[in-house]
């Protein structure tokens, strides 16, 4: 019998294409870089199983009811004094936003400043240390001994002060980026704040590894131009002005060694045309008669950095593109698509080969219900993309948040991050009031929810901005940043669509650092737990014979020495020479990753 989750009763107060039931599914129409002369065809309607336990579910703000399957939760954790208003939900001057993390911490970034928590027991968060520094948004990222933080409102102060600035140019406002040295806990410093041109509504730290000494900060402002009066050189001047502060982003070089030497190096053009007309681009407006009306490319909302692969996605207004970071300091766009069904490109991720990259639309701007019975399925969703050898992107599918939301939840796709399980790609992603929703996209024309928790709305009478900004897997946990209630703690629990091999193969990775913007190539060590997983994938899919499955399962429940390893080994890629032959049927692709991983445990014995 499916599992399709359980709903609770709210306890949070007390505790410090085409349509699946699984997920939407809407298979591509041609849509192309640059498309714009086709009419594409009237965006599909969503479906959903009217037994889904998230629907209908309590209101309240700490006691609302809650559906949960696929995870467990740990901990719910409400915001510390200082980041909340206790009168109302709705006070978005304190707003939880993003996160980051290092060895046994989290950082939790707030219009308000940031927090930092002991994560070294996951079911027993516990704060060490709260930073006031309004400024909103209040994006974080961590390395090292620093922390850089996003800030774009004209409230924000160079010095962190709460009285604001009032005077509409003023020597003491600070929109940009700042950097704080964390080398002591207990004292963080601000040693410099970068001043942008249009603040720094997110920011993504990109690594270079034949550079050691510095660190590069991408910044992506998205805020009204400052005027040139306060900060020089600052133009709102449109795509015929050479000067002008839109159709670029800031890259700012930080040394290691002297922080507080940060500066801005480059501020590339990166929507430019071959002509080096600035606005290259998607030029705003709809794509034809019942399409999204997208706009115009003059900014980046999110940017996601693989240095694995060499490679950015940036979630860009009216495009998604594809950057060559090759030279941190100077990022070349390779590669552009837009989407008729797509109203403002919000953020990136990509698999873990690198090969798929997942663009989320915030469709609403993340305030509006656009989760509703009566809204498309591919509005407000994700458009997963392959990434071809020539390096250009094709449209595979999209994802839905697969069951409807009231008109007072705020829901539309937001941020996520890769769950490393072995074999598979699955994203954890946050929808706002839509809750938390593991997706599977491993074959991307047919991507599913495997997963996922959900809390009634903030109310039932008026619309709040709340719900999930954003959920991020991290040594064997998801956290999720809750705007207006506080962070959750979850762990993966087996089910129909995750084993519990699966699930120990992903707890089993283990990393010093993760910023969501930064995304880290996972390597899998040889181990059983790895090995299991390929079998039960396989299983699942009855992409194996049985008689070699069941010869596989003997060998990893007997822990099978070197030689009969080596041996299964030799026999499943025989299997694979077969099936590639097309004489066998079956997963070459895993079977080759099994053998592989059985020959690794054999050499470590």
């Amino acid at each position: 019998m499916k599992d399709m989750g359980k709903k609770i009763t709210g306890a949070f107060g007390l505790l410090a294409a085409t349509a699946l039931v699984a997920g939407t599914v809407v298979a591509p129409e041609g849509v192309s870089a640059q498309q714009q002369d086709q009419v594409p065809p009237a965006a599909p309607a969503l479906e959903w199983d009217p037994n889904d336990p998230r629907i209908g579910l309590g209101a309240g703000w700490l006691d609302a009811e809650s559906a949960i399957s696929g995870m467990e939760l740990l901990a719910a954790i409400p915001r510390p004094d200082g980041f909340f208003n206790p009168s109302t939900p709705a006070d978005g001057r304190f707003s939880n936003t993003d996160l980051a993390f290092q060895d046994g911490l989290l950082i939790q970034g707030n219009y308000n400043g940031f927090q930092i928590y002991d994560i070294s027991n996951p079911a027993d968060p516990t704060l060490s240390v709260s930073v006031v520094c309004p400024g909103g948004q209040g994006d974080v990222s961590v390395y090292g001994d620093l922390i850089v933080m996003s800030a774009q409102e004209t409230r924000g102060r160079l010095d962190c002060g709460v009285e604001g600035v009032a005077d509409s140019i003023s020597a003491e406002r600070m929109r940009g980026v700042r950097i704080f040295d964390v080398s002591d806990m207990n004292n963080p410093t601000q040693v410099a704040a970068i001043q942008s041109c249009r603040g720094s509504h997110t920011h993504t730290i990109v690594t270079d590894p034949a550079d050691t000494e510095n660190i590069y900060v991408y910044i992506q402002g998205t805020s009204r131009v400052r005027p040139g009066e306060e900060l020089p050189g600052c133009s709102g001047g449109g795509p015929e002005d050479p000067e002008t502060a839109l159709f670029r982003i800031e890259v700012v070089k930080v040394p290691l060694a002297n922080p507080s030497a940060a500066e801005i190096v480059n501020m590339p053009r990166i929507f430019a045309d071959e002509q080096g007309n600035l606005a290259g681009l998607w030029q705003g407006g709809n794509h034809g008669p019942g399409t999204q009306s997208s706009r115009l490319t003059n900014q980046c909302h999110d940017i996601t950095a693989y240095p694995g692969i060499g490679l950015a996605g940036g979630a860009c207004s009216g495009n998604g593109i594809l950057l060559d970071i090759s030279d941190p300091v100077n990022p070349t766009r390779v590669a552009e698509v837009s989407d008729p069904n797509f109203a403002y490109w919000h953020s990136a991720t990509f698999n873990n080969d690198g090969d798929v990259v997942v663009f989320t639309d915030e469709w609403g701007g993340g305030s509006a219900p656009r989760c509703r019975a009566t809204d498309p399925a591919t509005w407000g969703a994700n458009a997963i993309f392959r990434i071809g050898e020539d390096g250009q992107m094709e449209l595979a599918g999209y994802y839905k948040l697969p069951v409807p939301q009231t008109e007072t939840e705020n829901c539309v796709a937001h941020n996520g991050s890769i769950i490393p399980v072995p074999g598979r790609d699955i994203m954890a992603q946050a929808w706002y009031q839509g809750g938390v929703s593991l997706m599977d996209f491993t074959d991307p024309e047919n991507p599913f929810e495997i997963a996922f928790f959900d809390r009634g709305p903030l109310s039932i009478e008026s619309l709040f901005t709340g719900g999930y900004w954003s959920v991020y897997w991290f040594n064997g946990r998801l956290y999720g940043a809750e705007i207006s209630r506080g962070i959750d703690v979850f762990r993966l629990t087996p089910s129909e669509h995750l084993s519990a091999a699966e699930i120990a193969a992903a707890e089993s990775v283990m990393i010093n650092e993760f910023n969501a913007q930064l995304q880290p190539k996972v390597e899998w060590a040889p181990s059983r737990d790895v090995a299991q997983a390929y079998l039960d994938q396989m299983t699942r899919a009855n992409r194996i014979l049985n008689d070699r499955a069941a010869e596989i399962q003997n060998a990893l429940d007997t822990n099978a020495g070197a030689m009969t390893l080596n041996g299964l080994a030799a026999e499943i890629e025989a299997d694979v020479v077969q099936i590639e032959a097309g004489e066998l049927g079956g997963d070459a692709e895993r079977m080759a990753k099994l053998a592989a991983v059985l020959r690794g445990m054999a050499a470590q014995q």
